[in-house]
């Protein structure tokens, strides 16, 4: 769903937004609301202002938990490095860490929980037959398993009970 979720935006400027439409012509209303307007939109010196209630209201309890690490980081960071460079590198930091993690992962599953003779589910890895070209060494290929039963072994035959 859309932000306007359905409905046409409507400008806060008004006509006078639009530099042909001033040069057209503006009533003395219309300048009153347009120096209005240009005063509106000078920050206070202080903004953007963080409310801390307001963000923890906003995020939830298991994101504070896991964002909680990089956000001591950047507290620390911030005096040094200023507020928008030390942003930079939490942001960095916490997505080479999810990268991390997810390649620690998948290397965890393939070398400890992989598909093998014991279990019936998991990914299972097979690895396909080399293209040999003639005039290549090794052509004609020849398969390295010599029985039938070493074609449905899923390293049955490397365990302790063979």
């Amino acid at each position: 769903m859309s932000q306007l979720a359905g409905t046409k935006p409507m400008t806060i400027c008004g006509r006078v937004a639009i530099e042909r439409e001033r040069c057209i012509g503006m009533t003395d209303a219309e300048r009153a609301f347009r120096k209005q307007w240009l005063k509106d939109q000078i920050l206070a010196p202080n903004e953007p202002v963080h409310v801390e209630a307001y963000w923890k209201e906003r995020i939830n309890p298991i994101r504070r938990f896991y964002r909680k690490p990089l956000d001591v980081l950047y507290d620390r960071l911030t005096p040094m490095l200023g507020a928008q460079r030390a942003a930079d590198y939490r942001y960095i930091t916490g997505k080479l860490g999810f990268i991390a993690l997810g390649i620690l992962g998948v290397h965890y599953y393939f070398k400890y929980q992989g598909n093998d003779w014991t279990k019936k589910g998991g990914w299972r890895v097979m690895r396909t037959k080399p293209m040999v070209l003639p005039g290549q060494p090794g052509f004609p290929f020849k398969s390295e398993r010599t029985t039938d039963s070493d074609y449905a072994d899923r390293g049955f035959k490397k365990s302790a009970f063979n």
